[in-house]
């Protein structure tokens, strides 16, 4: 058996793309279960699949353990994989990403509550309140006060369990274009760039349905992050691969990109890869390999 991790909407659920992050950046093995929010209640789901558990993301591991908390389940996920560098090994520097994290954790609930996490999307003429000003300052000042402690380019040095904690905020930065200061707004700028962040959300435009209640009216504008590749799905074309990249099994659904068709297994693996090629280094190894060699 292999630990199994339930996560929600990846466009939406800000407490699985934390987790999630983890996952993807560490090489933590986990099999995936995604919870539909369009579904049931999550309370629902996750009361049947992985009781006790109500809310996502949940962690089963394979030796019975139910983790239903998502700073519960990176501190469980540090424990297990100690070979894996989850907090900082600086005594001082983890202490301050333990800190940071724990802010994170129960705090700035005017900015979650005004802003809820949409990847899906970005706004222009969003007016924070006072109160999601104020979260902001805060914010702004224990960020500044980690990066001229440890140097960078993450909070603590090397990216952590507290970088993953804050990539939702990064979101909604991006999101609602929050007024935030130069530091800030470039170290939100390296979550945009970041490989797993541009996986996650990429994931997230594809997989799931766009959830109306998410939405506010406000005017949209193009994402800030880097502008990817330029790639379609299309029916047409031989596949210069024979074999998905990322499952190994055959190809069935093809995309273009630069005039070259590629291959995948099915639709996901085709439409996550076609909203940004380079963020996948399976597919940009491809990409990188001339056509006689494939």
């Amino acid at each position: 058996m292999t630990d199994t991790l339930f996560l929600g909407d990846y466009a939406y659920s800000s407490w699985s793309m934390r987790v999630g992050l983890l996952v993807d950046r560490f090489a933590i093995p986990v099999a995936r279960r995604d919870v539909d929010f369009n579904a049931a209640k999550v309370s629902d789901q996750m009361l049947r699949a992985a009781p006790p558990a109500r809310t996502v993301p949940t962690l089963v591991t394979a030796d019975g353990a139910v983790i239903w908390d998502s700073l519960a389940i990176a501190e469980e996920l540090a424990s297990r994989f100690p070979d894996k560098p989850l907090w900082p090994a600086d005594p001082v520097l983890r202490a301050t990403a333990r800190s940071l994290a724990a802010e994170m954790h129960s705090g700035f609930s005017a900015l979650r509550g005004d802003c809820p996490m949409h990847l899906r999307t970005a706004y222009k003429g969003f007016q924070p309140s006072d109160a999601v000003r104020a979260d902001l300052a805060r914010i702004e000042t224990i960020w500044s006060f980690a990066l001229d402690r440890s140097g960078g380019p993450w909070l603590c040095g090397g990216y952590s369990i507290a970088d993953a904690c804050f990539a939702p905020v990064a979101a909604r930065i991006a999101t609602y274009d929050l007024p935030v200061g130069d530091t800030a707004r470039a170290y939100a700028a390296a979550h945009l760039a970041d490989p797993a962040f541009r996986r996650w959300r990429a994931t997230g435009l594809v997989k799931g349905q766009t959830l109306p209640w998410y939405d506010r009216p406000f005017a949209t504008r193009p994402w800030p992050g880097p502008e990817p590749l330029a790639a379609r799905a299309t029916e047409t074309g031989t596949p210069e691969n024979a074999a998905c990249p990322y499952s190994g099994k055959p190809v069935a659904h093809l995309m273009e990109t630069g005039g070259r068709v590629f291959g995948f297994c099915n639709p996901l693996c085709r439409d996550k890869t076609a909203v940004d090629p380079m963020a996948w280094p399976a597919f940009a190894a491809l990409l990188d390999t001339p056509p006689s060699s494939l």
